[in-house]
This record gives structure tokens, sequence and C-alpha cells, in this order.
């Protein structure tokens, strides 16, 4: 089968196309036709080998039709998502026409959707879900600030919070982004920087923050919730370096619960896939509550192209992905 492998860490042409065997079917694991998968920046990450673990086929989700299922968990035919379960990172990933996933990490997504609509869905959905939902417990009425709005992820987060009827006061790094956030719904935006807290009118008042930008606002957004409020940590949009100094005595306020949520749970015991309602999420998405179009969609053979998109977007070089970015395998 054709497949895009990692021909060591480096630059866009370390993706190289290259013919290697279909996976056989195993016991406890779904094979897949793969019809489409969303390019994430953990991808990026690890084909610059910023990343602890890689496999030769990236791609840590993709939807597509059960092609061998010997556990018997899904039926040959079947739509299904699949992600993360090593995906990518510990076995090889949806990079290819064909993967093989742990049945823990697939789930049935029946949907009229085309295969690139639906490649939108299953990480940044999954994950956004589970945030707001899970760690984040945001209900109707709530304050929720998000952090990092106008990446896939946050738009995704935005639609949601926004559907639950919270009230979402979103930051991007360019007003001249504001408006497509207002128009998903956003209360308000603001211009994201480490100093919000001492911006922002609704300081210690606020009931949530779910923050995509990572280590270097985290203190910022403990700042920000009242007593009893909640903060989730779920990204690194601004960069992977660690906190220099963080000690809970001095910069945890007391009474605020921070948690934080990494996809690469999904499939444990602990987090299965099956706790997130994809199929409705779906459906959401086919009614127009959700708008969950991609903002870009390749072809498999441009994949170094949407690498790059997505590179020069991580560098505040360009805006060219403009959210979630999908690839099709005609």
């Amino acid at each position: 089968m054709k497949a895009v492998v990692l021909a060591g860490f480096g630059g866009l042409d370390r993706l190289v196309f290259k013919e290697i065997p279909k996976p056989e079917p195993v016991e406890g694991t779904v094979v897949i036709k793969v019809m489409a998968f969303g390019v994430n920046h953990a991808e990026m990450h690890m084909r610059r080998g910023e990343w602890a673990e890689a496999a030769e086929v990236s791609g840590i989700e993709c939807v597509g039709v059960v092609d061998a299922c010997p556990g018997g968990e899904f039926q040959v035919g079947t739509k299904v998502a699949a992600l993360m379960g090593g995906l990518g990172r510990t076995i090889n990933g949806s990079y290819a026409a064909y993967t093989r996933a742990p049945a823990s990490n697939v789930a049935a997504i029946e949907s009229e959707l085309s295969w690139a609509e639906l490649a939108a869905i299953p990480e940044t959905y999954a994950t956004a879900w589970t945030c707001l939902f899970r760690n984040l417990e945001i209900s109707r009425g709530q304050t929720l600030v998000l952090r990092g709005a106008t990446s896939s992820f946050g738009l995704a987060a935005l639609n949601m919070a926004v559907n639950a009827g919270a009230k979402v006061i979103a930051t991007t790094r360019s007003k001249e982004r504001a408006g497509k956030l207002e128009a998903l719904g956003a209360e308000r935006v603001e211009i994201e920087g480490t100093d919000l807290s001492q911006r922002i009118l609704e300081r210690r008042e606020l009931d949530a923050v779910l923050d995509l930008v990572g280590n270097s606002t985290l203190l910022d957004s403990l700042a920000m919730v009242r007593r009893g409020g909640r903060v989730c940590l779920a990204g690194w949009l601004g960069g992977l370096a660690p906190i220099a100094e963080f000690n809970p005595l001095l910069q945890m306020p007391s009474g605020v619960h921070f948690s934080f949520f990494g996809s690469f749970v999904f499939g444990t015991p602990g987090f299965p896939l099956s706790d997130v309602p994809l199929g409705e999420i779906a459906a959401d998405v086919a009614a127009g509550r959700y708008q969950a179009k991609p903002s870009r969609v390749f072809h498999f053979e441009e994949i170094r192209e949407a690498h790059r998109v997505m590179e020069a977007n991580e560098a505040n070089e360009a805006n060219e992905a403009n959210g979630k970015m999908v690839v099709v395998i005609d």
C-alpha cells in the first residue's frame, strides 16, 4: 500500500512516499481503509524530532471504513473514526491507505457528511468535548475564557461552549481574527498576552479557563478564575518550553481547580473513546449547529504542502490554515 513515511527527522523533505505492507488483522485491533485524516501540530513536532515518540508512519487520527476486525467489535464496512492509541507515535498511523488501530480507539461515526468533513471532527472535537464537559464541567450561563481560540481546537471548543449556553471570552494574537470568533458566538474577543489577567474585567470572577496557549500563560490563567473556578491546560500553541518556576504554595490560588488533558489517554480504561458522543457531534455538524467545515482540504500527494502551511501558521508568518486542515485519500 502507499504510505507517507518519516525518512528521519527534519524538514518537509523527511515526508517520503513509499510502498509498505498493508497491516495484517490482529485480535483486539481494527484494520481501517483510510479515507481522510486531519493534520495536527503533534505530527509536525514528530516530524521535527521534538516529540518523545514517532512511528515510521505519522498520523494520529483518521476516518474510514472497517476493512477487518478479528474480534468482532465492528462489522466490516462500518464507517469509523480512529484516534490516538499510539497511532503515529508507537505504531504506524494514518498517513497511509490503510492503518491498524486498537479497537478501544475506534468509534462508529455513521453520517452523510463527506469524508473531508468527517475528518475535521475526531481528534479536535473529542478533545474539546472532554476538556469542556469533563475537566471544566461547563454549564449553561457560566463564563469561560478560551485562550488560543483561532486554532482548530479552539474553534471546536468555541462551537461547543456557545452551543451549551456558556458565555465565551475568546483570545487571539491578531485583532484581524476577532470577527471570525464573534461570528461563532464569542461574547468578546481579547488580544492574547501573558498579562491578560491584569487586563480582563472579570478577573477573579470567571468560572473557567481553557488554556490552549500553554505553559507561558498558565500562571496568568490561574489568576483569573473565582474560588471554585476551573482551569484546564490542553495545548501548547505558545511553544513547548516548560514553566521556569512554579511554586504552588506561592503561585497557586486557593480554591481553584487545575487540570490537564492530553488526548493520548483516549482508549485507556479511564478515558474510553466511547465516552465521547462522536455520532452526536457529527449530527450537530450536519445540522449546522457546529461550524466545523475543514478550512483547507489537501490531496494525499500534497501532504508536504499541508505541513508547510501548518508550520507557517505556527510561526505566525501567515494565516493560511485558518482552522482545521484535512487530507483526503482519493
